[in-house]
């Protein structure tokens, strides 16, 4: 099953919203790409609990990803597999799908060397002993709906020559669009070109999530985990995105702290990297 709700359990289980650990991130991200007969699923994960890692490379634990459509779809890891492929006849992606990661115990666990625990836990941590097959930790939940063509990507470059403006930022039904004038406003010269479109990048997320606050709020204030699954494809995955990254409210005056939580640093990593493109010259 997928948990997507914080659960109980009688032993201390590892998840983004659970207090059993003290560093408790469990983050997946998946990738989907498709040819005439499958589907592959391209996944990276990060568990900060540096024992779960361990039972994992020491086959005492495997992790299990579980593709939930119309069924579940179990599928059984090892440690350094990163894709699962599987024939569109097993499953449908038309309806709304759901990706989430499990730790799963091979063998009976004691809990005795486990320092990542959270101060309630290490206190009795030798008293804890988790039996074969128990849940050991499971993650974020990834959700999309098949019938989007590009179920993750948020943003799409396209080349408009008659522009009246350089830049141009659209919100297509999918994906934010980033339109430019001429190819070199792209950098693509230049290395890291991808980076140094960072501020379009940010200037896209501010207008979707202006858009986001308008279609999904009355008085300008979204609580995430009150409102109902957004109908917009595009909406949907900033809905999805902002979860999985703990974002729990939005509104016209924590823009700029949602940015920040839902991206990989861009503004840190534009500047690191237009300091590097000026120092070598580039």
């Amino acid at each position: 099953m997928i948990y997507r709700k914080d659960a109980n359990f009688p032993y201390p289980v590892l998840s983004n919203t659970s207090h059993s650990y003290e560093s408790n991130l469990f983050d997946l991200d998946v990738d989907v790409s498709e040819n005439a007969d499958y589907y592959h699923f391209h996944f990276t994960y990060e568990i900060e609990s540096q024992f779960l890692r361990e039972q994992i490379i020491r086959g005492k634990a495997q992790l299990i990803l579980i593709i939930q459509s119309k069924d579940n779809k179990f599928f059984k890891l090892n440690a350094a597999q990163s894709s699962v492929k599987l024939h569109k006849t097993r499953i449908s992606l038309t309806k709304r799908t759901s990706i989430q990661l499990h730790i799963q115990a091979l063998e009976e666990i004691s809990y005795i060397k486990n320092d990542d625990l959270s101060e309630f836990y290490i206190q009795f941590r030798e008293q804890i002993t988790v039996p074969k097959f128990s849940l050991l930790g499971y993650s974020n939940v990834i959700v999309f709906d098949g019938s989007i063509n590009k179920p993750f990507d948020l943003f799409q470059k396209k080349l408009n020559e008659n522009l009246k403006s350089d830049i141009k930022v659209e919100l297509g039904q999918e994906t934010i669009v980033i339109h430019y004038r001429r190819p070199e406003f792209q950098f693509s010269s230049l290395p890291n070109s991808n980076v140094l479109n960072h501020p379009y990048i940010y200037a896209g997320l501010s207008k979707a999530l202006q858009a986001f606050i308008i279609n999904n709020s009355d008085d300008g204030d979204v609580d995430i985990y009150e409102i109902q699954e957004p109908e917009g494809s595009l909406d949907f995955k900033l809905f999805n995105l902002m979860k999985k990254k703990n974002v729990t409210e939005l509104n016209m005056d924590n823009i700029d702290e949602v940015i920040y939580m839902i991206s990989d640093r861009i503004i840190e990593r534009y500047t690191a990297t237009l300091e590097e493109v000026v120092r070598s010259g580039s």
